[in-house]
């Protein structure tokens, strides 16, 4: 596979979208939407003593990682040429829907998790690729 176009690749642009990916989850996760029903579902007991701990080192290496999301959306703009608003929420949906969604729904079956958090943490990374999506089609 050629790399050399790496070196092309909207790199701020890659990187505002994964802030905006990050700060959208701040918000879905947040008592503001899901926070209740994702802890209820989950199982996480937030009074447990320590139960915070390390939460900053988890949520760096969640930005980390949705940058390497948006890097690979970054690709896929470049290399298929796509521009405008709807070309990414096209390319959010189809890479949040089967990618994203799916893995985390084939997970959840085999560690039996409740429906309601497949819902969330899916709609969540459904969001989140359509949001980094669009940025990076419309920022040229």
């Amino acid at each position: 596979m050629d790399t050399s176009f790496i070196g092309s690749l909207n790199w701020p642009a890659v990187l505002v979208a994964a802030f905006a990916y990050f700060i959208l989850g701040a918000i879905w996760y947040s008592k503001l939407l899901f926070a209740s029903h994702w802890i209820a579902s989950s199982g996480m007991d937030t009074n447990r003593t320590g139960s915070r701990k390390g939460v900053g080192g988890i949520m760096a290496f969640t930005f980390l990682l949705e940058f390497v999301v948006c890097a690979g959306l970054g690709i896929l703009v470049y290399r298929l040429m796509l521009s405008g608003f709807l070309s990414g929420l096209k390319l959010g949906l189809f890479t949040g829907v089967c990618f994203a969604a799916i893995g985390i729904t084939i997970s959840y079956l085999y560690q039996s998790k409740p429906q309601v958090l497949t819902l969330i943490d899916s709609g969540y990374h459904i969001t989140g690729n359509i949001l980094a999506a669009v940025i990076l089609c419309v920022w040229h």
